[in-house]
């Protein structure tokens, strides 16, 4: 007798879980050319969007970690406001060319009554965007159609965004310019930059134009004056081809990760349950997404509405009571217990299971005490590596269970890689690639070539070659790891315990690399570090969307994140770039144009010194990796053992200690919900979570818009 699941079943399982399942699933219709329309505006809109208002606004941040309110913000325009309009106005063909004459009329009239148009500015970028999109749906009008994007159209739009998001600012884009030129900027002879360390960084990917940079971090000296864009093209490109491979590596990893996360271990993927749930609220004959029609919905949202709206208000009027959403409790040894309330994060927490929401919060909390006990033994040494205020030992503890827990995520997941590389070869017991964005063969092919020239890049640049293949190999080991933590534990803030050039520095010494390949692993902290958002962790938690496409379509996922990136990547460099000369890197964003080149380069001037292995930390890092394999065979040895190991690698850094209250509570409800309302009240509590995170969002970017309009500088609602 033949063993095994049988066919019916197992196709059942594989379709388990998906947004649109029966009659949605034939109802969607095929992409049509206007999603590329769609897309891309909203793609550059963002790009643009999101740098103003970290420049020059100083607002509340839109695209800095995987929660992506940015995104959602423009998603819930697009779905419950631009759709809406398309529909209605195309009922009645009137009604859409009037749309159309009001919209571009007001455009045409500012732009006549302005001494100077800006193409780029978000106001006249939408507008223009708009108006453009109301003359498309009043010409489809007269033909019966419309512009309203279908739900399959949606899903690609939505990961269009999700892209940008990943790149357009912490991501990349306001990383690299004030990063490949700020050494020149502030070098001084306290610090001693330019005898010491710069003879030892690869020039050719650096930014120099004689003058010390100061016109881009301190303005141009008047109104007329050229910026000096020639200097920036060629290490520009140079950088672009390391990125190149880069992207292809993380989208090419993500297509093979997403069958063994979503179909055979079920992940849970809280961030993208709001997207989802809005998409599958799409109807043809609605006008209003059924989504918006949930009242439970809105008594969420209007929390962190109200909250917004009352700190808002204050910055314009004055007098409103802000409410308090944080707290600190001295716990002893010069160690705080931060007391947190994040919506976003309740939200995103009530939807994960209790187990991993409790090794989050858990841990967090156990870290405390464990950074108590390195004060106590005299160990806790409080180097700085970048952007993690913790003790490194901790921090390379963090990093072995980091490794572990990516290794132990491959095995189990072995038979499906197995097969993925049996497509490769081209076999006929081959896993099936039939509902992917791109064929198993291309995917890795792609971490094939796209690893290969980050090595090869790596070692043009004075990197040995082992150094280069173990960089880029731990470097992919932390991202895997990191968007394996979002898609499961929904955790929206998060970082990792070390990032790769910290190790590669601080962990193997200049003795060991040499200065000048020092010197370029300080570059990498560009992508490498502060990976609070990047492209790997959107990708493989927005795949899970394309659940909801027919299968025909799925393939043109692929190109649109490809224009998207590219999109993403022009509007966002050519806005920073135009607004640091415009008005000077240096008055806007003080930890992109002043603390991170600084940190950047301190690390550098590290492999200027003779500086050995460090052994005490690799210790740790031994120490990490087998706590974590006892943790992993705890949780599969005993039912009863409670704390999920999720939380062990991360549970060391400051994102960690400004969240776990918000888990803690979201966990705390939900262990009530479901223990004394059941299954049944726990899926009608689920929209007043979702409402948290959509009201978060929401909030957040009409304050953006009315603060546009107004010129009020620094109202920011909600920050971390």
């Amino acid at each position: 007798m033949r063993e095994g699941i049988p066919a019916d079943i197992r196709r059942y399982l594989s379709s388990r879980g998906s947004s649109l399942s029966g009659d949605a699933a034939h109802a969607h219709q095929p992409v049509r050319l206007r999603v590329f329309f769609v897309g891309t505006f909203l793609s550059l809109f963002l790009a643009v969007g999101s740098n103003y208002v970290d420049v020059v606004m100083r607002g509340t941040y839109m695209t800095l970690d995987f929660s992506a309110p940015g995104a959602v913000f423009l998603f819930l325009v697009l779905v419950g406001g631009l759709n809406t309009l398309f529909r209605f106005t195309a009922r009645w063909p009137a009604a859409a060319w009037i749309a159309f004459g009001l919209v571009g009329g007001g455009l045409l009239a500012d732009s006549l009554g302005a001494s100077r148009i800006e193409p780029l500015a978000p106001g006249f970028l939408f507008v223009g965007f708009l108006s453009t999109a109301l003359l498309v749906n009043a010409v489809l009008s007269t033909r019966g159609g419309n512009l309203a994007l279908n739900p399959s159209e949606l899903i690609i739009v939505y990961l269009m965004l999700l892209v940008v998001a990943s790149l357009a600012t912490m991501g990349l884009c306001e990383t690299i310019l004030p990063a490949i030129s700020g050494v020149f900027y502030y070098a001084n002879p306290e610090n001693d930059w330019l005898e010491l360390l710069v003879p030892h960084l690869p020039l050719e990917i650096m930014v120099n134009d004689g003058k010390e940079n100061a016109l881009f971090f301190e303005g141009l000296p008047s109104p007329e004056a050229l910026p000096p864009y020639g200097i920036w093209v060629r290490p520009l490109l140079l950088w672009g081809i390391f990125l190149l491979g880069l992207y292809v590596t993380m989208i090419s990893l993500a297509v093979i990760l997403r069958r063994q996360w979503m179909d055979r271990e079920r992940l849970a993927y809280p961030l993208v349950q709001v997207p989802q749930l809005i998409i599958r609220g799409e109807a043809e004959g609605s006008l209003v997404n059924s989504f918006f029609r949930s009242r439970v919905m809105w008594w969420g949202a209007a929390l962190p509405i109200m909250a917004g709206l009352l700190r808002g208000s204050n910055r314009y009027l004055g007098g409103f009571p802000v409410p308090t959403l944080g707290w600190s409790m001295p716990v002893g040894f010069d160690q705080n217990l931060m007391v947190r309330l994040l919506f976003d994060v309740i939200g995103f927490s009530y939807l994960i299971s209790p187990d991993i929401a409790a090794g989050i919060w858990s841990f967090a909390v156990l870290a405390k005490f464990e950074r108590i006990a390195f004060i106590e033994a005299g160990v806790l040494k409080q180097q700085q590596l970048f952007g993690v205020l913790s003790s490194e030992l901790i921090n390379y503890q963090g990093l072995g269970a980091m490794v572990v827990f990516v290794g132990v995520g491959l095995w189990v997941g072995r038979e499906h890689l197995a097969g993925v590389w049996r497509a490769f070869l081209g076999r006929k017991d081959a896993a099936s690639d039939d509902g992917e964005i791109m064929s198993y063969r291309g995917a890795v092919a792609g971490v094939l070539g796209g690893s290969t020239v980050m090595v090869v890049w790596l070692s043009v640049f004075s990197v040995p070659p082992w150094a280069a293949v173990l960089f880029v190999g731990l470097a992919m080991v932390i991202f895997i790891g990191i968007a394996r933590i979002v898609a499961e534990a929904g955790v929206p803030s998060v970082i990792t315990p070390m990032v790769a050039p910290d190790f590669m520095i601080y962990g193997l010494g200049s003795k060991l690399l040499g200065p000048a390949a020092t010197g370029t692993f300080a570059t990498t902290y560009v992508y490498a570090a502060d990976v609070r958002v990047f492209l790997l962790g959107m990708v493989a938690n927005g795949l899970k969307l394309i659940e909801g496409m027919d299968r025909r379509s799925r393939r043109l996922v692929f190109w649109c994140l490809l224009l998207a990136i590219v999109v993403g990547i022009g509007g966002s460099l050519w806005t920073v770039m135009d607004m640091a000369y415009r008005g000077g890197g240096i008055n806007s964003s003080t930890w992109f144009f002043k603390t991170m080149p600084k940190k950047i380069y301190a690390a550098a001037a590290i492999g200027t010194k003779e500086t050995g292995v460090y052994w005490e930390g690799l210790q740790f890092f031994g120490l990490g990796a087998g706590g974590m394999v006892l943790l992993m065979w705890l949780r599969q040895r005993f039912l009863w053992w409670p704390l999920h190991p999720i939380g062990f690698p991360i549970m060391a850094n400051w994102i960690m200690d400004q969240i776990w209250f918000s888990v803690f509570l979201a966990w705390l409800v939900k262990v009530m919900i479901l223990r004394y309302g059941g299954a049944g009240f726990f899926t009608r509590s689920r929209y007043f979570f979702l409402g948290l995170i959509v009201g978060q969002a929401g909030i957040s970017g009409l304050f953006l818009v009315i603060d546009y309009i107004t010129g009020v500088v620094g109202n920011s609602l909600f920050f971390m």
